[in-house]
């Protein structure tokens, strides 16, 4: 095996691929990265690639990138020291080959040597599922940062950790919920048929990271496998640069919480306050807040009074204007999850819609006071009880 590559282009790729290689593995080669170079035709140095794949049973991922092939041949080598090489290395083309047990790689003056692991030990890579259709990889990204705010982070309830995929017609919708908050992202898609219809529950750390990481390109691929199948896989591609970006991962089992049925109710209190200035407010009263404890917010018809703090304790109040419609009522949340929502807000005033102070309130973005709210994200928070 013999390759020459760009150096920068390398750097991403592998990068890349490392980037959910296990740093314990249940067997060594899962913290290997593959490299197999091939050409097609007589033009090698036009019509070649080089792959990077990395695979822990569970995600697999792999990138291909035009490199001029001296040499065909795959090798398996340590993923995340490659990965640190090739992001040292200096602005000049790379040059890697395979001689017996060991790989070197070339870059300008500087020279590495490193061992290859046993490439027939490593486990073959699930193939891709069939593409149900394809979204706006910038629009993806965000929706899916909006959605995973709300995701559990509790390994001990791995059904929780995951985002709900729901797949009907020319729109997806994606829930999730750690069971004090909840989310649901609607957006438009590409579907290769109008009546697909798929349901799928993702992994969350893996649908954030690859959504971010697909962003280069105008688009990302959704495959999803067929109801039924015997492996339950989804899979997502992008293009990038010349080359492609192409992951795989294997869905949760078991009932997700109904998190739609959520989002139903009708308000009775309406408020409209501006994002950033709730966002400022509320970080710089909660500095006083005791672990567990609530900020206290208070709604009355034109300003809300934060406060947290109590008793011999830090103190800490600030006011703020709103627009109320409905009865003012007074409502204590966990600061850092009402944050974590109010940071995925993407619009200049929040929307919050309450039906009582003991029930969870619904957040959402608008472009003016006293608009309507944009129902594409909602976020659901539950409160916290009130001392006194």
């Amino acid at each position: 095996m013999k390759f020459r590559v760009d150096r920068d282009a390398l750097a991403e790729s592998v990068a890349w691929a490392a980037r959910s290689l296990p740093s314990r593995p249940s067997v060594p080669v899962l913290a290997g990265l593959l490299l197999d170079v091939s050409s097609t035709g007589e033009a090698a140095a036009e019509q070649s690639e080089l792959r990077l794949s990395g695979f822990d049973y569970e995600t697999s991922a792999r990138a291909t990138l035009p490199a001029e092939v001296i040499a065909e041949g795959t090798a398996l080598v340590s993923g995340r020291l490659l990965a640190d090489i090739c992001r040292s290395l200096p602005a000049h083309q790379v040059e890697i080959t395979l001689d017996g047990q060991r790989v070197s790689l070339v870059c300008g003056s500087a020279r590495f040597t490193l061992q290859t692991m046993p490439v027939e030990d490593y486990p073959a890579l699930p193939g891709m599922p069939e593409q149900a259709g394809s979204v706006a990889s910038d629009a993806f990204a965000h929706s899916v940062a909006q959605a995973v705010a709300a995701a559990g982070r509790d390994d001990m309830l791995p059904l929780l950790t995951g985002v709900r995929v729901e797949v009907d017609g020319t729109r997806i919708s994606m829930m999730a919920t750690d069971r004090f908050r909840a989310s649901m992202v609607e957006l438009e898609w590409s579907p290769e048929r109008s009546d697909v219809d798929r349901q799928a529950l993702v992994p969350a750390r893996v649908l954030n990271d690859t959504a971010k990481s697909l962003t280069s390109g105008a688009r990302v691929g959704v495959a999803l496998a067929d109801p039924g199948a015997a492996e339950g896989l989804i899979g997502f591609q992008g293009e990038v640069g010349g080359g492609t970006r192409r992951t795989t991962t294997r869905l949760l089992d078991g009932e997700f919480p109904r998190v739609r049925q959520l989002f139903a109710s009708e308000p009775t209190t309406q408020v409209w306050v501006e994002t950033a200035a709730l966002v400022e407010s509320l970080r710089r009263v909660s500095l006083v807040a005791e672990r567990n404890t609530p900020v206290r917010l208070g709604f009355e018809a034109d300003r809300v009074l934060l406060e947290a703090g109590s008793g011999d304790e830090a103190q800490a109040s600030e006011s703020l204007s709103v627009h109320l419609t409905g009865e003012p009522l007074s409502i204590g949340f966990n600061p850092g999850y009402l944050l974590d929502g109010l940071a995925v807000v993407d619009a200049p005033w929040c929307h919050l819609a309450f039906t009582q102070a003991t029930r969870p309130v619904s957040i959402a973005g608008a472009p003016e006071e006293g608009s309507d709210p944009d129902l594409s994200f909602r976020y659901l928070l539950m409160p916290l009880r009130l001392q006194g």
